[in-house]
């Protein structure tokens, strides 16, 4: 009972600032209670000083989402990476300071971690152990991981001026292996590996069923996903959504009616709507046609945007290189629990794209301001991501916590302002019908889907 005491003690030490109000879409959320045992921690933690690193931290992580937009990684499989890569970074943080950082070792599904040497932790320097967490995970997990591996060089190089030095990176690099040793035993428990083995997926060819769409008709992306152990969740199922609105041609049918809302927001769309849509898009599968040769554009995951958001409102904060490890541990989880859930759910319903409907419904010509993703339509993966990274990060950092989302102006983007993260998670979802690629069932929905998972997620690991 004294560890679980200990982990959520840290929670405590994160949220000085979080406010007293809360949205008027979650009027259940109760304000994180503040023990009396915990008051004077957690005045005096708020102004300590900042560690060294925690720039750094942010930094190493952005080098990890640029191998996975070269990679072309779904968003799927991106939410799997950044959870196993947050956990092996927090979890070498707890190593040196257990007190204010407890494991999460027995409170994930099955992750159970192993004692490591006190003599090996002791002669490892803290800040450089966790940056080498985020780049050897990275490494070890990633297609392309091997591009991190001059990441390391760079770090091993900063520490060779001397023998003690070299010796202080050797021993943190050892307690690094060995900590993300036991992280990817984790890993390769999880169904992962076995994905390629099980049964493969094939389109259903009656109406209202998904169908690969233009411009590359690619193959369905992941169809067994939910399969994947979660994190949190007791399943993939534990917050099932409501059936989608079931397929009807009639023009008085609430799919026909849902179809016509989307074909007619997306011909009338303003330029704000537009901007909406472009900048929430996050769609690492899209590609850009030229004659008859099609270039990938490379975008960024939803969970590499929310990843961003992470850190952008860790550095506004100016939070130490452990609470900022735990900041992104806690919305890495949010988000694969999240896309396990959704994956779950869209290959159940099945449900056809609009791009496909309206064009054989209303105008056969038309097509969505955003490219379709390649999976089936119900329900909105980024109205399920958003919602549970939003409620993790408001628990975290308050309700009426502003900032500044620049995450996609390396993809000539311009910088979007937001008065909180639920504010930022309803407008992507919402662009997701502006973008012409979702119906608002899916998006209403998502949103609930999103919400009970960052709940639980709290609840959890948070509020106990």
């Amino acid at each position: 009972m004294q560890m679980r005491k200990g982990f959520y003690l840290i929670i405590f030490l994160i949220v000085a600032t979080i406010s007293t109000a809360w949205p008027a879409k979650s009027p259940a959320i109760k304000e994180l209670p503040v023990r009396p045992v915990f008051k004077s921690a957690l005045a005096a933690s708020f102004n300590l000083p900042k560690q060294p690193f925690s720039k750094e931290y942010i930094a190493a992580l952005k080098k990890v989402t640029d191998v996975m937009v070269n990679d072309v990684t779904s968003p799927v499989a991106a939410s799997r990476y950044y959870a196993y890569i947050t956990l092996t970074a927090y979890e070498t943080q707890c190593l040196f300071d257990s007190l204010n950082y407890p494991s999460l070792s027995g409170h994930l599904n099955k992750f159970f971690k192993k004692p490591v040497d006190a003599k090996l932790v002791q002669s490892s320097n803290e800040s450089l152990a966790v940056i080498l967490a985020i780049f050897k995970s990275g490494e070890k997990l990633l297609p392309s991981g091997y591009m991190l591996q001059s990441q390391t060089d760079s770090l091993a190089a900063l520490y060779s001026k001397n023998a003690s030095e070299q010796l202080l990176f050797q021993n943190t690099l050892t307690l690094v292996n060995e900590l993300l040793q036991q992280v990817m035993q984790y890993a390769k428990a999880d169904g992962f590996s076995r994905l390629n083995n099980l049964k493969r997926y094939t389109p259903k060819t009656a109406d209202g069923y998904w169908k690969p769409t233009p411009p590359v008709f690619m193959a369905p992306v992941e169809p067994n996903w939910s399969s994947l152990r979660t994190f949190v969740l007791d399943s993939a199922q534990q917050f099932k959504v409501l059936p989608p609105t079931i397929y009807d041609t009639s023009r008085s049918s609430s799919f026909f009616i849902q179809l016509m809302e989307v074909y007619n927001i997306t011909n009338a769309a303003n330029q704000s709507q537009k901007d909406i849509a472009m900048f929430w898009d996050c769609n690492p599968f899209a590609v850009q046609q030229i004659g008859h040769v099609e270039f990938g554009l490379k975008k960024i995951s939803p969970g590499g945007h929310w990843i961003g958001i992470a850190g952008i409102a860790c550095l506004k904060q100016k939070l130490p290189l452990g609470k900022t490890a735990l900041t992104h541990v806690l919305v890495s989880i949010s988000l694969a629990d999240a896309f396990i859930a959704c994956w779950d759910e869209k290959y159940r319903s099945n449900r056809v794209r609009p791009e496909t409907a309206i064009q054989k419904l209303i105008d056969p010509r038309w097509h969505p301001l955003l490219q379709t993703p390649p999976f089936p339509e119900y329900v909105s993966g980024h109205s399920v991501a958003s919602t549970a990274a939003a409620f993790t990060l408001t628990k975290i950092f308050g309700n009426q916590f502003s900032f500044a989302d620049d995450t996609e102006t390396e993809f000539g983007l311009p910088v979007r302002k937001y008065d909180s993260f639920f504010q930022a998670a309803s407008e992507a979802a919402i662009s997701r019908l502006y973008g012409g690629i979702h119906y608002k069932d899916a998006i209403v929905q998502g949103e609930w889907q999103g919400e009970q998972i960052g709940r639980l997620i709290v609840q959890q690991l948070i509020e106990k």
